[in-house]
Order: C-alpha cells, then sequence, then structure tokens
C-alpha cells in the first residue's frame, strides 16, 4: 500500500470557466473585502468574481498552487515535463519561443 500526502482542500485554487480569473485562498479578494485564507467555499453565495461578474457557480477547482497539472497516474510518462507545474510549462514554452525568435534574428547578421 502506497502512502500519499493527503492535500489541504481548503487551499484548493478555482478559476471562472467565463474568463479565467483564479480565485487564491492564500491571497483572498479585495475587491469584496474577502480576507485572505478565505476557503472558496466560505465565500458568500452573493459573491461574483472579481473581473466578469460570473456567479459562484462558474468556477471549477483547478487544485493547489504550484501542483503539476494533469492526472496524478499520469504524470510520470514523458520527458519530465508533466511533472512541471502550470508556471513552469509556460516559462518553458514562451521561453524557448522567444529564443527562436533570437536565433532568427541573428541570422541577419550573416553575410
Amino acid at each position: 500500500m502506497s502512502e500519499q500526502a493527503v492535500e489541504n482542500p481548503l487551499l484548493d485554487r478555482y478559476e471562472c470557466r467565463a474568463c479565467g480569473y483564479v480565485y487564491e485562498p492564500t491571497k483572498g479578494d479585495e475587491k469584496h473585502d474577502i480576507a485572505p485564507g478565505t476557503p472558496f467555499a466560505e465565500l458568500p453565495l452573493t459573491w461574483r468574481c472579481p473581473v466578469c461578474s460570473a456567479k459562484k457557480n462558474a468556477f471549477t477547482n483547478v487544485g493547489p498552487a504550484g501542483k503539476a497539472s494533469g492526472f496524478q497516474e499520469n504524470l510520470g510518462y514523458g520527458f519530465g515535463v508533466n511533472n512541471l507545474t502550470p508556471t513552469q510549462k509556460s516559462i518553458l514554452i514562451f521561453g524557448g519561443l522567444a529564443l527562436a525568435v533570437l536565433f532568427f534574428l541573428s541570422l541577419y547578421g550573416l553575410q
């Protein structure tokens, strides 16, 4: 039997399906005077998305911050990129694109 770390669902972030805003319990919501540390489940029913005013039921659980995205059983496949967090994946993708643009622009220096 394998032991897995028990995650705290109170720290899970929730993303608005309408605009992409992510509610993070550790930050709260300054616009609606929601104190940091308030879990999504404890938000009032009248709470709305601070960006697009979508209702609370328009949000979906995206898990805790810093957790690798995807199904847990699939994280071991590939070249290791499945274990990267969404932020790390963005840095890898956009860093690669920036490097490709720099290489392309350096070709103009060849004569």
